[in-house]
């Protein structure tokens, strides 16, 4: 079912796809079966849906990265990817040059930045943003308004918690944008970050790492460390379940 109140220039759409009212598909999307687009949805040419996503109201898919204001310029090439049984909150924004894997929730304001690669199975929650260039694996939950920052590359079956914040640019912008100077954090498998920790540039979590909430990491913390603190210190190592 396609409302006559959406505008839809597409013609690659597979079976039983629902546009409703005032949504905007542009031309060479492509639609899989099973797919509803809501109200006031807005996709732009070049985006890949496959089948049974939903996508609900004020949604934009494929925007530009730009603006004055920017330290750098933004590159990224004009394509979405979305997996098959995704669902997409109200008022996401994915910019272009953004995939993203099966069974994935993106949730209410989340915004997703380009060059960024999301796993399967995975919930980025209510206005989490995704800035630029950052990675994040399978089975992978960031929970609600967490920031993680460009050029960050966060594992698979890790857990980030509420309100966690990131960086990658130990002179707070003050040196302007190079690019091989900004890095953010890594975050390696089966990590854990507390609610309202803060990682700064260029740290890395260990595999099955666990941060306590509130603490502030400034140096690499070891696989399967529990650190706690500001700054944060080794408080003692976790057994790991084979």
């Amino acid at each position: 079912m396609i409302s006559d109140r959406a505008i839809v220039e597409t013609k690659t759409m597979g079976n039983n796809v629902r546009i409703m009212e005032f949504a905007v598909v542009r031309q060479r999307v492509m639609i899989g079966n099973g797919v509803i687009i809501h109200p006031n949805v807005v996709i732009e040419s070049g985006v890949a849906i496959d089948s049974n996503v939903e996508i609900f109201p004020g949604t934009y898919i494929g925007k530009v990265p730009k603006g004055i204001a920017l330290a750098r310029h933004p590159e990224y090439k004009e394509h979405v990817v979305i997996g098959a049984n995704c669902c997409i909150g109200p008022n996401a924004v994915i910019f272009y040059d953004v995939e993203i894997g099966e069974n994935t929730l993106v949730g209410d304001g989340a915004s997703i930045r380009e060059q960024c690669r999301i796993g399967s199975d995975c919930i980025i929650s209510r206005y989490v943003t995704i800035n630029y260039s950052t990675t994040i694996g399978n089975g992978t939950k960031i929970m609600d308004l967490a920031c993680i920052t460009g050029k960050c590359k966060v594992g698979s079956n890790v857990f980030v918690g509420h309100c966690v914040v990131s960086a990658n640019d130990s002179a707070i912008g003050k040196l302007g944008y190079e690019d091989s100077r900004i890095k953010g954090p890594t975050i390696e498998d089966g990590a854990s970050i507390g609610i309202g920790a803060v990682l700064l540039p260029n740290t890395t979590i260990g595999k099955n790492a666990v941060v306590s909430a509130g603490s502030v990491v400034t140096k690499d913390v070891p696989e399967s460390a529990l650190v706690m603190g500001i700054p944060a210190k080794v408080i003692r190592y976790i057994a790991v379940k084979e």
